[in-house]
């Protein structure tokens, strides 16, 4: 009965939620700051930008690590994800970790209807039913697998719906849906795996907060989007 129950909610998620692109017309960004064991290291920002039926969304990160005042991680990022209507037509990013470039350079090939990708962990082919794992997009809540925004690795996951709940965020309340995201192989190393908890503001089709544990506690919340 709980997994006939799971089915008829994700069925019901899916075609709720089924229209992409539309959700976001009305953003022009959306801010997250980073926190690690509850300090403030950094932000994310997507910048979204319109022109008729083609959607640009633009991709910052920045943040970093520091103990005793020496820098012991950073991360320094930038993407551009191109959409014509729902489709995803390029996603490229250049990222800095630790002094180590690493990049994605993903096109769509329209005859095929693939994705050739080529990245710093990751170069072929790929099926479009993945989505780049970027936190704007409601979409990677509705995927079985995900594409690295940094890197270009291919990994499958499992949500899970936990529940409904209240979030307050810098003064706002919200009605938020609680998911887990989990790799669907958990035996690979924890530093290669997903295992997220994601709060989900249906109204705005936003993901509002991200957290996970590696060395630390990890939390991505949004700060303010227009």
């Amino acid at each position: 009965m709980k997994k006939i129950l799971l089915f008829i909610f994700f069925l019901t998620y899916s075609f709720s939620c089924g229209a992409h692109m539309a959700h976001y017309s009305k953003f022009n960004k959306i801010e997250m700051e980073i926190l690690k064991d509850g300090k403030v290291i950094g932000y994310n920002y997507y910048f979204f930008k319109k022109d008729k039926n083609k959607t640009t969304v633009t991709n910052q990160i920045k943040f970093t690590i520091k103990l005793f005042g020496a820098t012991i991680f950073e991360i320094e990022g930038y993407g551009e994800e191109k959409y014509i209507k729902d489709k995803l037509i390029s996603f490229n990013s250049k990222t800095r970790q630790n002094n180590k470039d690493k990049y994605v350079n993903l096109k769509l090939d329209e005859q095929e209807n693939i994705f050739n990708i080529k990245g710093s962990s990751y170069s072929g082919k790929a099926s479009t039913n993945n989505v780049v794992g970027n936190w704007w997009s409601h979409k990677i809540l509705q995927t079985s697998s995900q594409i690295s925004p940094i890197s270009g690795s291919i990994k499958e996951q499992i949500v899970t719906f936990v529940g409904k709940e209240k979030l307050e965020l810098y003064g706002k309340n919200y009605e938020v849906e609680h998911f887990k995201l989990t790799s669907k192989d958990m035996s690979i190393p924890k530093d290669k795996r997903l295992n997220f908890d994601i709060w989900f503001d249906k109204k705005n089709a936003l993901i509002l907060k991200v957290t996970y544990s590696r060395l630390g506690d990890w939390e991505y919340r949004v700060k303010n989007f227009e």
